[in-house]
């Protein structure tokens, strides 16, 4: 099964604009982001949720979170 996506090359808009923003905070853009391409404004949402989990105001650290994340992807038997 394939998902239909904008490849970076052909990106325009909004979408072109949330790539440049990935390989800044990531140094590549990851296919998970990729799979989002034909709905900028989810891509957009699920961004900053992922911004708000992970480097937001928390009790736990920065490493904390990730290893939570690893974890839980690990249980779910998905790579992260």
């Amino acid at each position: 099964m394939w998902i239909k996506t904008i490849p970076i090359e052909t990106a325009s808009g909004s979408l072109k604009r949330q790539y440049e923003a990935a390989i800044e905070r990531a140094g590549k853009v990851w296919n998970l982001v990729i799979s989002m391409s034909l709905k900028p404004e989810v891509l957009r949402t699920s961004i900053q949720l992922y911004k708000t989990l992970m480097m937001g105001p928390s009790g736990l650290t920065r490493a904390q979170r990730e290893m939570i994340a690893v974890a839980v992807s690990r249980v779910n038997n998905c790579y992260y």
